[in-house]
């Protein structure tokens, strides 16, 4: 007498529809946020000389894969004598953390000293602003707070005027 042998197939598995891939990766997103950084180290940061001054990047887009809060671009800025002066829409907090000074915004000056808050205001075409300290001997610290996912809305154009006085377009790594 002949058997029968019935073979069973593995039945192919379905394919990641786009559904599925958006649904994948929120739920690696959100894996991120849950197990990411919660404390960035500063000291480990260095200072940058730019067209705005020297500064430090604490959180930019460079960080956002590995810590709790995505998103955010957070830097702190030193003034010894003034900002680069440029355009661009506001939306943008300076915490001032030491010394003494003022910016100008579209004109009109604005004193500020340790512990106050700078708002830069969203308005069309937004504002040109600068920002100078009254003891060049001792720099005026700043930290600045940007959510990123609003900067294409309101701060995506931006001009330069004028640039920090020691610019030359390279790379420093300390402010001195």
């Amino acid at each position: 007498m002949v058997e029968t042998v019935y073979e069973r197939n593995r039945e192919p598995e379905p394919k990641e529809t786009s559904y599925d891939r958006q649904w994948r990766l929120q739920v690696q997103a959100i894996r991120r946020r849950v197990e990411g950084r919660v404390v960035i180290r500063g000291q480990g940061k260095e200072w940058e000389q730019s067209r705005q001054g020297f500064s430090k990047q604490l959180c930019s887009q460079d960080d956002w894969g590995t810590v709790g809060a995505p998103g955010w671009h957070i830097f702190v800025q030193k003034i010894r004598k003034h900002s680069g002066r440029h355009t661009h829409q506001g939306g943008l907090g300076l915490f001032v953390l030491d010394g003494k000074g003022y910016s100008v915004v579209d004109g009109v000056r604005y004193d500020w000293e340790e512990g106050d808050l700078i708002l830069l205001p969203v308005k069309p075409g937004g504002c040109e602003h600068q920002h100078f300290n009254l003891h060049p001997e001792k720099p005026a610290v700043w930290m600045a707070w940007r959510f990123w996912p609003m900067r294409d809305p309101v701060e995506v154009y931006k001009t330069q005027q004028e640039e920090h006085p020691d610019w030359t377009g390279g790379k420093v790594t300390s402010p001195g």
